[in-house]
């Protein structure tokens, strides 16, 4: 039987990781072990932060409009629960798109959730 040399798959597999691993500091862009452990971490961290940035945008939506909502004297809470029991169905991303560039129509939207709040 022939004996199964396996050095291109080898080397394009070993390529494959330093081109992923070029710019990293020190001998993590050189040596293929180290190489290879910080790319597995920096795809998990990629992984990560792909989730985290959804959460981080909806925290500063929630901000943005908790602070127009108080120029507009309500609260972030009592404002989203008017919002609901007007049946206004506008998403925190676009209400926080109105809070800085459509202060009035903000304003309509306050209105209208404090006259069903009571």
């Amino acid at each position: 039987m022939a004996r199964v040399k396996n050095s291109v798959a080898t080397r394009a597999r070993r390529k494959r990781v330093l081109k992923r691993a070029s710019g990293y500091f020190g001998s993590k862009h050189i040596l293929f072990k180290t190489a290879k452990e910080q790319v597995m971490h920096s795809l998990r961290y990629a992984y990560i932060s792909r989730r985290l940035i959804k959460r981080d945008y909806r925290k500063l939506w929630i901000r943005r409009i908790n602070a127009a909502c108080r120029m507009n004297d309500i609260s972030y809470s009592k404002f989203m629960f008017g919002l609901k029991a007007a049946n206004i169905n506008v998403n925190r991303k676009m209400l926080a798109e109105l809070a800085i560039h459509d202060a009035q129509a903000f304003a309509d939207l306050v209105k209208e959730a404090k006259k069903h709040l009571k």
